[in-house]
């Protein structure tokens, strides 16, 4: 009977184990649910930037106005017979910025 009862408690303690800190474990477990979760969170950051680029990439393949509209605001591009003003503020106001503003 002795023998019984101490293989029952061994075969508890090994499942004991196994459930705890083995492989499968729960712990484990908890640990892939959170790699999950953060995953997911990437992949749907780069879902959003992707259909950005997207609508992007598709604005510039329909038409002229996107590509101009870039050329003006990072290029700093003018069109033909237009004229570019760049008011500067003066030296005593540092938080104003420059501004720009096209006729």
């Amino acid at each position: 009977m002795r023998l019984l009862l101490a293989v029952l408690v061994l075969v508890v303690l090994v499942l004991q184990y196994r459930l705890w800190f083995a492989e499968g474990s729960l712990a484990e477990k908890r640990r892939l649910e959170l790699q999950v979760e953060t995953q997911t969170g990437i992949n749907r950051e780069l879902r959003e930037r992707n259909a950005v680029l997207e609508r992007e990439v598709l604005e510039l393949q329909t038409g002229n106005d996107g590509l101009e509209q870039r050329a003006r605001e990072q290029l700093g591009l003018v069109r033909e017979g237009e004229v570019f003003y760049q008011v500067v503020a003066p030296e005593d106001e540092p938080d104003a910025g420059a501004e720009t503003g096209r006729q």
